[in-house]
C-alpha cells in the first residue's frame, strides 16, 4: 500500500476546502492507498491565522513528505502552500500527479517529470 501525500487548497474558504480535502482523502483510500493530509491534521492543533503557527504546520507537512510514496495534487487551483509541497516533492524525486474532480469522481493525471534536482532557493524556513 502506497502512502499518498494529499495536497489541496486550505486557506480562504476553509469549510469548503476542508470538505474537498476529505473527498480527496476518500478518493486515495478508494484507490487502495493510505493518505497523509497535513492540512486536515495540523489545523486541529494550530491556528492558521497566526503566521508562526501556519509556518510550523507547513514545515511539519514538508518534513513528512519524504516519507510518502507520491504527492497527489487535487483541484483546479494551486495555492502557495501547495507550490511549496510540489517543489519539495520534485526536489526529492517523489512522483507528483495532478488530480481533477469531475462529475463522476476524480481523474488522476499522468506523472510529471520528477527527476531530483538541486534544492531550490528556500521559500520558507525549515526548522
Amino acid at each position: 500500500m502506497k502512502i499518498i501525500y494529499v495536497a489541496s487548497p486550505y486557506a480562504g474558504d476553509i469549510e469548503k476546502n476542508t470538505a474537498f480535502a476529505k473527498r480527496a482523502c476518500r478518493h486515495v483510500m478508494n484507490e487502495g492507498h493510505a493518505f497523509f493530509a497535513p492540512h486536515l491534521l495540523y489545523p486541529a492543533l494550530l491556528c492558521d491565522d497566526v503566521s508562526a503557527e501556519r509556518q510550523l504546520g507547513l514545515n511539519m507537512g514538508i518534513a513528512m513528505l519524504s516519507r510518502c510514496d507520491e504527492l497527489w495534487c487535487y483541484g483546479d487551483h494551486i495555492s502557495q502552500g501547495m507550490c511549496l509541497e510540489i517543489e519539495e516533492a520534485v526536489r526529492l524525486g517523489i512522483p507528483v500527479h495532478r488530480v481533477m474532480e469531475q462529475e463522476n469522481g476524480f481523474a488522476i493525471g499522468k506523472e510529471k517529470n520528477n527527476l531530483p534536482t538541486k534544492a531550490p532557493q528556500q521559500t520558507m524556513r525549515m526548522v
